[in-house]
């Protein structure tokens, strides 16, 4: 297996080069004067040839030195050049930051704060991806991403910005033909609706004020992988559902949908910003994750104006 090339030896060569000098290469690079003579000298050895003539008063290249200045100065200027710039990204906000949202969090509360954000970062792009699923951070390459729920332990590194409300919801149509439940166990002899990706599938879990627990695994004619696609069928009046305010508040305050259960507390979740584990990260994340921070709470935590609500945020 072939060695790597000794980058650090064809830069203090190149320093060399550019001070004519062992010692004015060492106080520009902090370091001995010895450690420079020893690099240049493990070069000399690897590439079998003299690269100075040294005497008291003179340093010259040699023929295989001049063959190999040109190159290694030009690598100790790349290096500087890349070092230089990742640098600076990380002081300034610059470049493209991977962002994944549940869709219609995303189109509701975070895509109409963009346009601020890229007024106030011109330099910052954003891949904004858009899916109810829950991505691999690290795997799919991701900077950021958006969850709603309790999140499990993991390494990721989660900030919690504010409480998710939810509602379980019906049509009043439904309500007049088929009853309005008043305990979550008669959800069972209901039309309800269900979405694929709750941290307990299927399962819908309430708490009354005496502490009283109650779960439910509702059936229906529909079940989906992102909230807001039961919309048209929950208004119609063909079913139950159990939703964020962030879909379904709109809905309750022009009185298309009721409120029921109000004695019970649902389980909420919570808006985090997530981030993969390791050092500082990058100033263009940290600029995004800043202004959504800022901005989310004020945008999102509005009050349905009709039917109430179950619990209140924590």
């Amino acid at each position: 297996m072939a060695k790597l090339p000794d980058f650090e030896a064809l830069a203090i060569f190149a320093k060399v080069v550019e001070l004519r000098s062992f010692a004015g290469a060492a106080g520009e690079l902090t370091m001995s004067k010895a450690t420079v003579s020893k690099a240049v000298t493990r070069l000399e050895e690897r590439l079998g040839a003299r690269l100075f003539n040294r005497t008291s008063r003179r340093l010259a290249l040699t023929d295989a030195g001049h063959k190999l200045a040109d190159r290694a100065t030009r690598l100790l200027a790349d290096g500087e050049a890349a070092e230089n710039e990742a640098l600076a990204q990380s002081v300034a906000p610059r470049g493209l930051v991977r962002l994944a949202v549940p869709m219609t969090f995303g189109i509701k509360a975070v895509a109409p704060l963009l346009p601020e954000f890229f007024e106030t970062y011109p330099e910052v792009s954003v891949d904004l991806h858009l899916s109810d699923a829950t991505v691999d951070l690290i795997g799919e390459g991701f900077d950021m991403a958006v969850r709603i729920a309790r999140l499990p332990d993991s390494s990721l590194i989660a900030r919690r910005l504010f409480t998710v409300p939810r509602f379980t919801v019906a049509a009043p149509s439904y309500l007049k033909k088929n009853g309005r439940p008043t305990h979550p166990m008669h959800l069972a002899e209901h039309k309800c609706f269900s979405y694929a990706y709750l941290s307990t599938p299927n399962a819908w879990h309430y708490t009354n004020s005496a502490g009283e627990q109650a779960s439910v695994r509702p059936g229906g004619l529909l079940r989906v992988n992102n909230g807001e696609a039961v919309m048209p069928s929950l208004i119609a009046g063909l079913g139950i559902a159990e939703l964020p305010e962030f879909i379904v508040g709109e809905a309750i305050s022009s009185g298309e949908v009721e409120v029921i259960l109000k004695d019970w507390k649902q389980a909420e979740g919570a808006v985090h910003l997530v981030t993969p584990p390791g050092g500082p990260r990058p100033a263009r994340v940290e600029a995004l994750g800043d202004f959504l921070a800022a901005k989310l709470p004020g945008t999102c935590k509005r009050e349905p104006k009709k039917g109430g609500k179950q619990g209140q945020p924590s």
